[in-house]
């Protein structure tokens, strides 16, 4: 066992107590009364990255939340690595649905159920491990290594992109490397090699001046709620095929290889249907439910409102209703456009007894990553190494929308290696995260670095 090795595993105790002292941190991106738990964990990152005796730590203020950066670069022919991550995440409610405190990390089954664990404080904690194990052990860190961690990605990174174009010579790499997605199962690594993109919005309903009685106005005057759904409706039909003018108009279709390799992953339908507690899927016709997942674009309603919604009956003809929607979108989709499309189909299908307002919020590009880049394949082996099987690469339904910003603005690819599980419950209550995976990630990780020289060669 190599020291980076035997001093992971002589230190399980004391990773896991430090894991948990940042998961204490309710650092939550979108409420805006967290800023002080923002700064705090953004201070913990720094002072994490400071023990590792790197030739740089800095914490750089933008318009929004900080971003945490480290170097350490000594190497003029070794490639050089940006770790990304984020320490923001996302808001714990429903509380009452968790079964434990979502901000007290608690042990459970070999699992650490707490907000952040999978998404992504847990995830991306792992490197930091990783790059102590040859700094505590007294072994040089065999590549260059840069760190970046951001606290607005679950608001859309809306100052990311920004910092990348103003700090593109700082930030300059040979590949990122990121651990924000799931492998394919329990013991099963992967490697997601494609991202989704996405286009957020939010549409308003307005009709009368001001909520009416159901009996005296009910039929008389137009129903802003009766409204928004019928238009939800129709933005999709029977067979799940979008019905906006021009979505899949720039739409990438599936080679033979994508679906191929879709097919060979072992996937199980009826496990699927059975861990959600479902009796069929549904999705676009002509499509597996995996493909319909991964690589084809979506549109789903992500939170509706409107009306009374208290305990009892209040007969109330609403004033306004309102939805949040979302678009996963695939290569060559861009989401301004996609986002524009949107907005004028929406108020097209609008009746003119109603005021329509369309709001975009935040998006980004799909990604998808060279199979043959010697990054994936350092990644593939150190996953084969720790794991003791073969690995495997999978497209991904959700959407890093940094990837294509990473791609496009440093000209570099992304290696997504991501040691969670699909069933990790991330953005939802009982966010769990496995114990024996936040292991095997810091060794995969030290691994990998240890790798990837003799891949670059």
């Amino acid at each position: 066992m190599s020291d980076p090795q035997a001093y992971i595993e002589q230190h399980k105790d004391k990773f896991l107590d430090e894991l948990f002292e940042l998961l204490r941190i309710p650092s939550i991106s979108t409420d805006s009364t967290r800023k002080e738990d923002i700064r705090k964990a953004a201070g913990f990152l720094i002072n994490q990255l400071k023990s590792l005796e790197l030739s740089r730590v800095e914490l750089f203020e933008t318009p929004g939340n900080p971003i945490v950066f480290g170097e350490y670069c000594p190497y003029d022919d070794k490639p050089t690595v940006l770790v990304y991550g984020h320490y923001d995440v996302q808001p714990s409610d429903p509380d009452e649905l968790w079964h434990t405190p979502p901000f007290e990390p608690t042990i459970k089954d070999g699992n650490i159920y707490a907000r952040g664990a999978s998404d992504d404080k847990g995830q991306s904690f792992t490197h930091i491990k990783a790059i102590e194990s040859f700094v505590k052990s007294g072994q040089p860190i065999p590549v260059n290594v840069k760190f970046l961690l951001e606290g607005e990605e679950e608001i859309g990174s809306p100052n990311l992109v920004p910092f990348i174009e103003t700090h593109k010579d700082m930030l300059e790499c040979d590949m990122v490397l990121i651990s924000d997605t799931s492998m394919f199962g329990k013991d099963q690594p992967s490697i997601t090699y494609g991202l989704r993109g996405l286009a957020y919005m939010e549409v308003e309903v307005v009709g009368p001046n001001r909520d009416l009685h159901s009996g005296v106005y009910g039929g008389a005057v137009e129903n802003p709620l009766n409204v928004l759904c019928e238009i939800v409706a129709k933005l999709k039909d029977d067979n799940g095929v979008i019905q906006i003018p021009g979505f899949y108009d720039k739409v990438v279709p599936l080679t033979m290889a994508d679906r191929e390799a879709s097919a060979a992953l072992p996937f199980d339908e009826d496990s699927y249907k059975e861990s959600l507690d479902i009796d069929a899927v549904h999705g676009e016709k002509g499509y597996t439910t995996l493909e319909r997942a991964s690589s084809r674009p979506s549109l789903d309603v992500n939170g509706i409102w409107g009306g009374y919604q208290g305990e009892g009956a209040k007969t109330v003809l609403p004033s306004k209703a309102g939805a949040k929607i979302s678009m996963r979108l695939v290569p060559d989709q861009n989401p301004k456009e996609i986002a524009e499309l949107f907005k004028k189909h929406f108020e097209s299908l609008a009746p003119d007894t109603v005021k329509v307002k369309v709001t975009e919020h935040h998006g980004g590009f799909a990604s998808v990553t060279d199979l043959n880049f010697y990054g994936l394949k350092a990644g593939a082996k150190a996953f084969e190494e720790i794991y003791k099987t073969d690995v495997l690469f999978a497209r991904e339904g959700g959407s890093i929308p940094v990837v294509a910003d990473f791609k496009r603005v440093l000209g570099v690819e992304s290696i997504l290696m991501g040691f969670g599980i699909t069933s990790d419950a991330i953005h939802s209550p009982n966010e769990k995260f496995s114990v024996q995976d936040f292991y095997r990630g810091i060794k995969t990780s030290a691994r990998f670095f240890e790798l990837l020289p003799d891949f670059s060669e």
